[in-house]
């Protein structure tokens, strides 16, 4: 409907300016925008674009220009020339295809929320977890828990009405919900690329520093998503201001937004074949046993845990043109794509061996503590006597050098291996 209302206006500006005085002038029938022609022309055009959402047959309309001015399109109707069936219910079909997708990733958006938000808590309250890997787990969570709830306001903006005029919705606010989606779908893809950029980096540099580096990944993650979206809303905003900009057209302005996700899909690839080559040579290093079974074991699961980290099956239809079995793809991106936050939070946080041991020791001392009692210090002095209570003790942790913990940061990324 927008590419309708789209052509609409610009025949309409340019009948306008139309200064022909013999023959046919140009004209707006509703669907098409006929351009003048002098008398006895026959004028051929393709059937409207929006008919590819109707069938999967484009053919051609025609008008001769006579004296009496335009014919009748040929052959008539647009439905007949363009090969729409009426007897057939592709909308109704289309229609159950898209609520099954939307009820699909809505569950999928809901689990990530869940199991992200749970695993943001945990990660902020234990201190021993705090070190840049898992910071930069963390600003990964956040990614997906704003692009899952992009998903949701998106959808009550657009779909709670059920009605399909939505697609007129042009209020400000409905596009600044429009750029806040974009911006967080955006702000996910890189921060996946940060991971990548952060895993490669640890296994190919000696020594760097984390901590001018982590400001990088910042930069990178939350920083260049915005320079893109600000550029797209301002081309929209004044080259393209149609509707609640929610439509997906194949323009020049799209790739404003498609290109750096594509970028960065492709990079992450490259880095995800680098660090399996890189996992593959230290497996077969002499300092590794010499059981092949165990070392592709070892192999498969490390692959494994990196495809949802560094969203790997975004590849598969990446650079396929959208209209490239569309189902297929509908299914894989926004369904499947719907439960990578859960896969990742699940992964990198519940299973992660770090995790599991402060949990179960945070739960010992809590034991530890209520079978003590509150007041075990006045029984036992001397547990206070040299300066640190009893809870300090069974806390402390050992310090170690920044390159140890550069080599703890990076087997900690597989303790499921």
């Amino acid at each position: 409907m927008l590419e309708i209302e789209e052509e609409r206006s610009q025949c309409l500006a340019e009948i306008t300016e139309d200064n022909q005085t013999s023959g046919c002038r140009r004209q707006w029938d509703n669907i098409t925008c006929w351009p003048e022609a002098q008398v006895g022309a026959v004028v051929v055009k393709p059937c409207p674009k929006y008919f590819r959402f109707l069938t999967t047959f484009l053919g051609n309309v025609s008008r001769n220009c006579t004296s009496q001015g335009w014919t009748d399109v040929y052959p008539a109707p647009y439905a007949v020339a363009c090969g729409y069936d009426s007897n057939s219910t592709p909308g109704e079909e289309q229609t159950a295809f898209y609520g099954t997708v939307k009820t699909g990733y809505t569950i999928g958006h809901t689990l990530s929320l869940i199991a992200l938000t749970a695993a943001m808590i945990i990660l902020c309250l234990f201190r021993k977890l705090h070190c840049t890997r898992n910071y930069i787990h963390m600003h990964l969570f956040m990614s997906f828990i704003m692009r899952a709830i992009a998903v949701f306001i998106k959808d009550v903006i657009l779909f709670e009405s059920g009605e399909p005029e939505h697609c007129f919705v042009s209020s400000v606010g409905c596009k600044a919900m429009m750029v806040f989606f974009q911006y967080c779908v955006m702000a996910n893809f890189f921060w996946l690329l940060v991971e990548g950029l952060y895993l490669h980096t640890l296994l190919v540099i000696s020594f760097f520093s984390e901590r001018k580096y982590f400001w990088w990944y910042i930069l990178i993650g939350w920083g260049a998503p915005s320079v893109f979206i600000t550029a797209w809303t301002v081309v929209r905003i004044y080259f393209f201001n149609v509707g609640c900009w929610e439509e997906i057209i194949e323009t020049p302005i799209w790739w404003i937004i498609k290109t750096p996700i594509l970028v960065s899909i492709l990079v992450n690839f490259i880095l995800f074949i680098c660090i399996i080559r890189i996992l593959v040579q230290k497996l077969h290093s002499p300092d590794v046993g010499h059981n092949e079974t165990s070392q592709y074991s070892r192999l498969a699961k490390s692959t494994l845990l990196l495809i949802p980290l560094f969203g790997i099956h975004y590849i598969m239809f990446a650079f396929f043109p959208d209209n490239f079995k569309a189902e297929v793809k509908l299914v894989f991106e926004l369904v499947v794509g719907s439960f990578q936050g859960f896969v990742v939070a699940v992964l990198y946080c519940f299973l992660n061996g770090e995790v599991q041991a402060e949990l179960k020791r945070k739960w010992r001392r809590w034991h530890l503590e209520r079978f003590l009692g509150s007041d075990m210090k006045y029984h036992h002095p001397s547990l206070g006597s040299n300066g640190t209570n009893f809870s300090t003790q069974i806390s402390m942790l050992t310090k170690c050098s920044p390159k140890t913990r550069r080599c703890s940061s990076f087997q900690a990324e597989f303790s499921l291996v």
